[in-house]
């Protein structure tokens, strides 16, 4: 998002994402974001407090809770460990973080876990892991690892839970903004004027929990 946003300063760019943009430099505010792009924020990092609680009252003995980060992007990877830490603070949790950006890596750190064996694994929020959700929910299944992870389709794909967005929902609402737009953001962009873009939409598509029952008996999980 960032790289598309330094190529073109006039080109209309209308995103989805799961973090602030303001924080991550997208935009420069959400009531007028003062560039050329503007688009819809679902607060997928917002949403880890309550993740980790669902999942600790899933598995209500857990203790020591495994943390799957992507290390290619290093800011948001220790602000979702620092949001993690916290959250783990309140519920006298231990957080164990396991580093992946490759198919490889996934399979190594899935190793490690089999080996050390924690009570859950928390997967943080990545469009990579996104990417590789039926390999991420097939090895959580074959190593007996509760796990939960951010967006529904991991649910879809076989994994034991889920909360969040709809990543086919979040796109269509992204769509839906530019085609219909809720106030100016179409005519705004359209003026290729960078000061008037229209303001950001916030949790536009609303977080969810999904829980796969038949992965639960899989796992024994009552």
């Amino acid at each position: 998002m960032r790289a598309a946003i330094a190529v073109t300063a006039t080109i209309p760019i209308v995103f989805g994402v799961g973090d602030d943009p303001v924080k991550w430099g997208i935009v420069a505010g959400l009531g007028r974001p003062n560039a050329n792009a503007t688009g819809i924020n679902f607060f997928a990092g917002e949403v880890v407090a309550k993740r980790l609680g669902l999942l600790r009252e899933l598995v209500p003995a857990a203790v020591r809770i495994a943390l799957l980060l992507n290390p290619t992007d290093p800011a948001r990877s220790e602000s979702v460990l620092s949001d993690v830490e916290t959250a783990a603070g309140n519920l006298a949790l231990k957080i164990q973080a396991l580093n992946a950006s490759t198919s490889r890596e996934i399979e190594v750190a899935f190793a490690t876990l089999a080996r050390e064996r924690p009570d859950a694994l928390f997967v943080g929020p990545d469009g990579f892991f996104n990417s590789r959700r039926v390999q991420l929910a097939l090895l959580a299944a074959r190593h007996a690892i509760p796990t939960t992870f951010a967006v529904r389709e991991y649910a879809d794909a076989g994994g034991l839970m889920s909360y969040g967005t709809n990543l086919a929902d979040m796109h269509r609402q992204v769509a839906t903004s530019w085609l219909r737009p809720p106030a100016t953001m179409r005519s705004a962009c359209a003026d290729a004027s960078p000061a008037r873009t229209s303001s950001i939409s916030s949790s536009a598509v609303n977080p969810f929990a999904n829980i796969s029952a038949s992965v639960q008996r899989e796992m024994r999980i009552s």
